[in-house]
């Protein structure tokens, strides 16, 4: 078991699962909109396990997919964190790093606020070499975080969780080296 990695933004607490969490968790997961660019909303034992294996992950560590709080009002608002991918990727082995807020919460800053936040715990605490992330290609939202995060795009590829033929089977790739984001002065 490693020691939990939590930490805060300016407006954020980036924090290790609760029991609590899961009923939120699960609205943000059945709302179609915040689960446009997946195949399909989830159930609430499809989130609940989702929950359970971000939970697990930062047991084992240390790190993972945290639980994106919001300083002022307490409510946990979805999560951002760092992540190994499950699916074999043309990237891998990698850790990715990924958002998924509640709708309520868009529009605001926070996913960026939270990712950047993140990026400082995989480069700055982890030494992590690199960071990807990927999306579908129509999620032009989350494309637009990782430009606002730095990363460069490194091209397009079928995600292999997702069915062939299926829309939102093509995705784009960002990276983002260690050295670029310490040349940055972030």
């Amino acid at each position: 078991m490693a020691e939990c990695i939590e930490f805060d933004t300016e407006r954020l607490h980036l924090r290790q699962w609760r029991a609590t969490d899961r009923e939120p968790f699960a609205q943000l997961n059945a709302d179609p909109r915040v689960m446009e660019f997946f195949p399909a909303p989830l159930s609430r034992a499809e989130s609940d396990a989702v929950a359970d294996r971000c939970a697990q992950g930062i047991v084992e560590r240390g790190w993972g997919f945290w639980v994106v709080e919001e300083r002022a009002s307490g409510n946990p608002i979805g999560f951002t964190g760092l992540n190994v991918p499950r699916a074999d990727l043309p990237c891998s082995p990698c850790v990715e790093i990924g958002w998924r807020l509640a709708r309520e919460y868009w529009g605001k800053g926070y996913a960026t606020e939270a990712a950047r936040g993140a990026l400082r715990v995989g480069f700055g605490r982890l030494a992590l070499p690199e960071i990807v992330a990927f999306t579908a290609v129509p999620n032009l939202p989350s494309e637009a975080v990782m430009k606002r995060l730095g990363m460069v795009a490194d091209g397009t590829f079928e995600h292999p969780a997702i069915p062939g033929g299926h829309p939102l089977r093509l995705h784009k790739l960002y990276r983002l080296a260690r050295d670029a984001w310490l040349a940055r002065g972030l």
